[in-house]
């Protein structure tokens, strides 16, 4: 078992964007946000000016999240939802038979392809360069995107799993099991840890990761929020 202190975990946007994504970062006084064409998340270890900060990321894109304690905001944002997940962590490598050719997906069409999967099943949160976050990894067949997984938020120790996305039409064919374990793989073999988040109502995919052997670490919010005006 890797024994690494995991209290960024915590607040895993600000430390992401205070470390290996510090390049990503829209920084205000206590408070960051990634750029928006990468992804629409934000922290704060300061609540004194979390009002005019949302306000002022708000001026560059129209619905975003802020992840962990619940922000404070002005008249101008109204809350859309609180998206509870549970934040869960990998300590060991997949032990899985890998059956099918995996891509990573590097070339303009595999990007494409990677923004048309995930926006087709989980619309909102992939955005025009969210790829460049990391690592992007799929399974094709005939010619067809059919299942990706891939990082997103990165600290010096934690890499994000993120966009475990497979077509509909594919479901239940061990793709996303082939392509968790080769994306794991590849952030251990970096000397990072691989963590999630996956929606506390989503009781099939919690069970998955936990046969896979991730542990859930803690509960998370990730608060919606939208300008109002």
């Amino acid at each position: 078992m890797i024994n690494i202190d995991d209290h960024k975990l915590d607040n895993p946007v600000w430390h992401s964007l205070n470390e290996a994504h510090k390049a990503y970062a829209v920084d205000y006084e206590g408070f960051k946000f990634y750029q928006p064409a990468y992804c629409p998340f934000g922290g704060f270890i300061n609540l004194k000016h979390s009002t005019k900060n949302i306000d002022a990321y708000a001026t560059l894109i129209k619905k975003f999240f802020v992840v962990g304690d619940r922000p404070l905001f002005s008249n101008k944002i109204s809350l859309h939802n609180e998206l509870i997940c549970n934040q869960m962590v990998l300590q060991r490598p997949i032990l899985l038979a890998v059956k099918e050719p995996i891509v990573e997906l590097v070339s303009e069409k595999h990007k494409t392809d990677l923004s048309t999967l995930v926006n087709l099943v989980q619309p909102g949160y992939f955005k025009s360069k969210t790829s460049e976050l990391g690592h992007y990894f799929g399974i094709y067949k005939a010619h067809q995107l059919v299942a990706v997984t891939g990082q997103r938020m990165k600290m010096n120790n934690f890499t994000e799993v993120s966009a475990v996305v497979t077509h509909p039409d594919h479901l239940r064919k061990g793709y996303a099991k082939q392509l968790i374990q080769h994306a794991t793989n590849q952030i251990f073999n970096e000397d990072s840890i691989p963590y999630l988040h996956v929606a506390s109502s989503n009781v099939g995919a919690i069970k998955l990761y936990e046969k896979l052997g991730f542990v859930t670490r803690r509960k998370i919010s990730f608060w919606n929020l939208k300008t109002s005006v």
